[in-house]
C-alpha cells in the first residue's frame, strides 16, 4: 500500500535526489471495517499493493477504521470535514441512510455498457438485494456472510450425539442442547449484543416471517410469528436451559466456543477461518436449523462510491472495486476469513476449489444463500434497528415480555417510518 504522506515528507527534506517514485496521478482514500477475527488488515494491504503495482498512476490509502459503526462515523466525518473518501466498505444495510443523505452514487450511473452490466450481474443475487433500491445498484458485495451454526464434534460424541448429523430443526437443536448442557457448559449460545437484530432475523424467518417490507417503509415486529420467535429465543434460557440467561457478547462468543463453554454457537461465517485456525478440537459447520422454513439473513459489508470525486477519481475507484471483487481476490478474502465468495466465479478459481475440497465447511454459507433473505434494512435504519435491538435485549434479560418489548419497538418504528409511507 502506497504511503502518500511518507513520500511527501521525504520530498520535503530534500531526499528527492534518491530514487523517489513519482507521485501517482490519482489518489484515493478508502475506509474499511473488520468485524471478525484474524490478522486481516494484512490481507487488504496485500491486495492494495498488487492493485497499485498494476496501476502505478493510482495511489490508494486504505484505512482500517474499526467495526462497522466506527468506519461509518470516520468516513462520514471525513466527508463533512472536507477530506472525503472516494469509496468505502460499509454495512450493506447503510444504503438507505447514505441515499437519504445524498452521499453516494449508484453504480449504474458510472458502470456503462455490456461489460458493466455483466459485472453487476456477476454476483450472487442474494448478496445484491441490500444494495439494490428503487431500481438502482448502490452497493457492491465485498465481505458478505450468512449466519451458520458451529458445533463441537468432540462434545457431540461425549454426549452420545452423531457428530455427522447436526440439528436440522428447532426441536432437534433444543434436544441436542439438552444433551450437551451440564458440567459448567452450555448447549447453545447465540450472541445478543453487537448485532442482535441480525440474529433475531434468523428466528423470525425460520418461523415464517420477515421483519420488514421490501421497500423499507414497514416493520412487522408485532406479528404473532415474530413475537413467537422472540419467545422461543428466550425460552432456550428460561425453559430449556440450554443457553445462559441474559445477553451473550458478540465479541467474546468465538473464544467461548473455542474454550468449550458451549457445544453449539450461531455466528457469522466471517469467523470461520479464525475458528479453524484456533480450534484444538474437531468441529463442524451447519446451516441454521429450520422451523417452518430454513433461513438466514445475509450480512456484512458492501463497497460504496461517494459523491464529490473528480471523474478521474471515480473511474479509479470503480477500477479498484472491480479488482477487489474479482474472482481471485474474492477467493483470497473468503479463504482468509470465511466470508462467502461473492460470485460463482470465485468458487471456480483454483485456490477456492482446492480449499473447499480440503475444507468443505467453507461451502456451508454459500449453499445457505439459496434460502437467505436480505439483512434488516429500512429508512431511518440506525434508529429503527436500535429500537429493535433494545426490544430483543429487554426480552432476553426479562425486563419486558417479548410481546411488550416488540410492541414498543413497533411503535417507535411506525413513528420513524411514517414520513416515508
Amino acid at each position: 500500500m502506497t504511503n502518500f504522506f511518507s513520500r511527501a515528507a521525504l520530498a520535503a527534506v530534500g531526499m528527492s535526489v534518491m530514487a523517489t517514485p513519482a507521485f501517482a496521478d490519482v489518489n484515493l482514500t478508502m475506509y474499511y471495517p473488520i468485524a471478525v477475527g484474524g490478522p486481516l488488515t494484512e490481507v487488504i494491504d496485500g491486495m492494495i499493493d498488487r492493485f497499485e503495482a498494476d496501476n502505478p498512476d493510482i495511489s490508494v490509502e486504505a484505512i482500517y477504521a474499526g467495526n462497522y459503526d466506527d468506519t461509518r462515523v470516520r468516513a462520514l466525518s471525513a466527508i463533512r470535514s472536507g477530506e472525503p473518501a472516494q469509496l468505502s466498505v460499509l454495512f450493506s444495510i447503510d444504503a438507505y441512510d447514505l441515499i437519504e443523505q445524498d452521499l453516494i452514487v449508484p453504480f449504474d450511473d458510472v458502470v456503462k455498457g455490456e461489460d458493466g452490466k455483466a459485472w453487476l450481474d456477476s454476483f450472487y443475487p442474494a448478496l445484491m438485494k441490500n444494495g439494490q433500491i428503487d431500481g438502482k445498484t448502490w452497493g457492491i458485495p465485498f465481505q458478505r456472510s450468512t449466519i451458520v451454526m458451529y458445533y463441537n464434534k468432540d462434545m457431540f460424541r461425549e454426549a452420545g450425539l452423531d457428530p455427522e448429523s447436526p440439528p436440522q430443526t428447532w426441536d432437534e437443536m433444543v434436544e441436542a442442547g439438552k444433551a450437551l448442557a451440564g458440567d459448567g457448559r452450555w448447549g447453545l449460545m447465540v450472541p445478543s449484543t453487537g448485532y442482535p437484530y441480525w440474529m433475531f432475523q434468523c428466528f423470525a424467518i425460520q418461523n415464517g416471517k420477515e421483519l420488514m417490507s421490501s421497500d423499507g417503509t414497514e416493520t412487522y415486529f408485532t406479528d404473532p410469528k415474530v413475537v413467537e420467535a422472540l419467545e422461543f429465543w428466550r425460552s432456550m434460557a428460561t425453559d430449556s436451559k440450554i443457553m445462559p440467561e441474559g445477553t451473550i457478547e458478540w465479541g467474546t462468543l468465538r473464544q467461548a466456543f473455542l474454550e468449550g463453554q458451549t457445544g453449539m454457537m450461531w455466528h457469522s461465517t466471517g469467523n470461520l477461518t479464525a475458528v479453524k485456525d484456533a480450534a484444538d478440537f474437531d468441529f463442524g459447520v451447519a446451516m441454521l436449523p429450520k422451523h417452518e422454513r430454513p433461513g438466514s439473513p445475509t450480512g456484512g459489508g458492501n463497497f460504496y462510491l461517494f459523491k464529490g470525486s473528480s471523474d478521474e477519481q471515480q473511474d479509479a475507484a470503480v477500477k479498484l472495486i472491480r479488482f477487489m471483487t474479482a474472482p481471485e481476490q474474492a477467493a483470497e478474502w473468503s479463504i482468509a476469513t470465511g466470508y462467502v465468495g461473492i460470485s460463482p466465479e470465485a468458487y471456480e478459481t483454483e485456490a477456492l476449489e482446492t480449499y473447499t475440497e480440503e475444507f468443505p465447511p467453507a461451502l456451508v454459507a454459500r449453499d445457505q444463500l439459496e434460502v437467505a433473505i436480505p439483512e434488516f434494512s429500512t429508512y431511518e435504519t440506525a434508529r429503527v434497528r436500535e429500537a429493535l435491538n433494545n426490544a430483543i435485549q429487554a426480552a432476553l434479560t426479562g425486563s419486558q415480555s417479548p410481546a411488550d418489548a416488540l410492541a414498543d419497538a413497533q411503535s417507535q418504528a411506525d413513528r420513524l417510518l411514517q414520513p416515508y409511507r
